[in-house]
């Protein structure tokens, strides 16, 4: 059996072999943090698990004026470009990374009482963060060239290891001092500036080129054009969490986070299936056969509409178990959220389109569009309607963001005189409907526990009824991105 077993596992492509085994690692690291959530929500006090709501936030923010988000975007292309030398241009990354921090920490630490007060946090904590966010970036520079390398089990083993000992040593410190939110903070920090701190001194030690001129001009050019869609990006995702805790309190921006993060649970599920998709439509694309991405796009979107159903019926038990009592009400901030992960979904569709045509001008003033619509809003909203208004302004921004990038899609097909065969809209906009709709059914009988279990069984019978069809349709969309 062990034989037959091993046998196949040869048989399979390496592609695959890689993209199965990033998956799973990211299931598991997402069902770790998912389970180690309550435990810390339960032990943290609300103000507590606000501050470590609050410093995630600014992580986020930081870590695009520090890093430009060097490991993303322009690290794809230099890992092909500057094949023969790889290990240099990371080096060189980590210089400009190295560089970047010098120069925020000069703004910073002269005027640190002003910036302490925006960030919330007191001095030693940005500083954690800064080495925090170095630490990533290198972590993330050496596994990103091990994908490119196809070695992807010392990636899996590192990252499980991290997701491990990272919830372990927050839960002994936590439980050590009465200053539970720093100290979960820094349970988490200490691991990864420690591994990322050996990793960095790794991949200096085997590139040697800290200072390059040729790759740093590469690699400023090519992603200083994308900054403003990166900080829209974290606009959306953070900005609201720290809007309501300068606007209405840090106990609100935890009730707030903790929903929002129920809400985006699905997130990975979706970027799973996106990494299998988007190679196989661009094939489609590429040989103006584009027509089977109609069915194929709406098989997906149906998928996540399901999905997502599920976490809005279950909202309140799943805000119960992960943050109890205190928490209570905070489920209805995940109808809105989820309903705009679906348009993050449609607008990825139509910016796989723009990326396709290598068209980045459009996605930058569609992003800031929204990410700016987004801050007037909760500035207008949250200090009226508290922290729930904040996921509706979530909502809107995404339809802009939607729709923005549907007629940038639009235009460019325009401009290259080619006919739109990619999508079925129709059906689409059906499945949005269908979507809102039960979405809306579900929060008003958020209140009527028993009925709402009745229609979900009901529901789930359905689907067990029609499993094989479902089946050959999950089947469908991955096998797509072998071929």
């Amino acid at each position: 059996m062990t034989g037959k077993i091993k046998s196949k596992w040869s048989a399979i492509p390496i592609t695959v072999k890689v993209s199965t085994a990033y998956v799973i690692c990211s299931m598991l690291q997402r069902c770790l943090s998912f389970f180690t959530q309550p435990l810390f929500a339960r032990l943290l006090s609300e103000e507590q698990y606000g501050l470590y709501i609050v410093y995630q936030s600014w992580f986020g923010i930081l870590s695009i004026f520090i890093t430009l988000n060097l490991a993303y975007g322009s690290f794809s292309k230099a890992m092909v470009k500057f094949e023969k030398d790889r290990d240099g241009y990371i080096a060189a990354v980590e210089g400009i990374c190295i560089a970047l921090s010098l120069i925020f920490l000069v703004v910073y630490l002269p005027f640190r009482q002003y910036w302490n007060r925006l960030f919330e946090l007191p001095t030693m904590f940005v500083c954690i963060m800064v080495a925090e966010i170095l630490g990533t970036t290198a972590v993330q520079l050496w596994s990103g060239k091990k994908r490119f390398e196809f070695k992807y089990k010392s990636v899996v083993a590192v990252t499980l290891i991290m997701s491990l000992l990272s919830p372990i040593l927050a839960y002994i410190m936590v439980m050590s001092t009465e200053e539970k939110g720093y100290a979960r903070i820094l349970g988490y920090s200490i691991v990864t500036i420690m591994v990322g701190g050996a990793f960095y001194a790794f991949n200096a030690v085997r590139g040697k080129k800290l200072l390059h001129k040729e790759y740093w001009k590469y690699g400023l050019q090519f992603n200083i054009p994308l900054l403003a869609y990166y900080l829209s990006q974290v606009v959306f995702n953070q900005s609201d969490r720290i809007m309501i805790d300068h606007l209405i309190g840090r106990d609100k921006a935890a009730a707030y986070g903790l929903a929002y993060s129920i809400a985006i649970v699905l997130t990975f599920v979706l970027n799973a299936i996106n990494n299998s998709y988007v190679p196989w439509f661009y094939m489609k694309l590429k040989e103006g056969d584009p027509e089977e991405n109609k069915r194929i796009s709406l098989i997906i979107a149906g998928l996540m509409a399901v999905l997502l159903s599920g976490v809005i019926w279950l909202g309140p038990e799943i805000v119960m178990v992960i943050g109890g009592k205190k928490y209570i009400g905070a489920e209805y901030v995940i109808p809105p959220v989820a309903v705009s992960l679906l348009l993050l979904f449609f607008a990825q569709l139509f910016i796989n389109v723009e990326f396709y045509y290598e068209r980045k001008k459009e996605l930058v003033f569609a992003s800031i569009g929204a990410a700016l619509l987004n801050l007037i809003l909760n500035w207008i909203f949250i200090p009226s309607f508290g922290y729930i208004a904040a996921a509706y302004t979530t909502l809107v921004s995404y339809v802009i963001f939607a729709g923005s990038n549907y007629l940038a899609m639009k235009k460019i097909l325009r401009e290259r005189n080619e006919e739109d065969r990619s999508y079925n809209y129709k059906w689409l906009i059906v499945v949005l409907l269908l979507f809102v709709a039960c979405s809306v059914v579900g929060t008003v009988l958020y209140d009527f526990f028993l009925i709402r279990m009745l229609v979900a069984l009901l529901a789930l019978v359905i689907m067990f009824i029609n499993r094989n069809t479902l089946n050959t349709y999950v089947k469908l969309i991955f096998r797509k991105g072998e071929k």
